[in-house]
């Protein structure tokens, strides 16, 4: 990944910052993931300044989850299952709040494509 231009670097390195904050409440919030965040706030920190990827990926539980994502490892089984429920919950508690059925049928098929995401594209990590 290449290095963008000096002016940019901080404004990258700020995004990082969001990102992980985000992350970090999905830690704390069930039903809320926090690994995409972090994935995000390291690829972030790489372009921006490498120091705080470094600094991202020492972080105990944090790094081994982007490394998994990294790698290929990919989830748990038990992560993938609770990811798809918690997106089937999520579109079905909305889906009422969505007054338009072309936004209703929309969103029903963005959270499909979610779970098939999840369960055909991610690989299941063993052991």
């Amino acid at each position: 990944m290449s290095i963008p231009p000096r002016p940019i670097r901080p404004l990258w390195v700020v995004l990082g910052f969001i990102l992980t904050g985000i992350g970090f409440v999905g830690l704390i919030l069930p039903g809320f993931p926090g690994t995409v965040w972090f994935v995000l706030a390291a690829a972030a920190f790489a372009r921006g300044d490498p120091r705080w990827e470094a600094w991202l990926l020492s972080r105990p539980v944090i790094g081994q989850l982007v490394d998994d994502y990294r790698s290929g490892r990919g989830m748990p089984l038990r992560a993938k299952w609770f990811a798809c429920v918690c997106i089937v919950l999520a579109v079905g508690l909305s889906l009422g709040r969505i007054p338009v059925l072309v936004g209703q049928v929309a969103w029903v098929v963005i959270g499909l494509v979610g779970v098939l995401y999840i369960v055909w594209r991610v690989p299941t990590k063993r052991g």
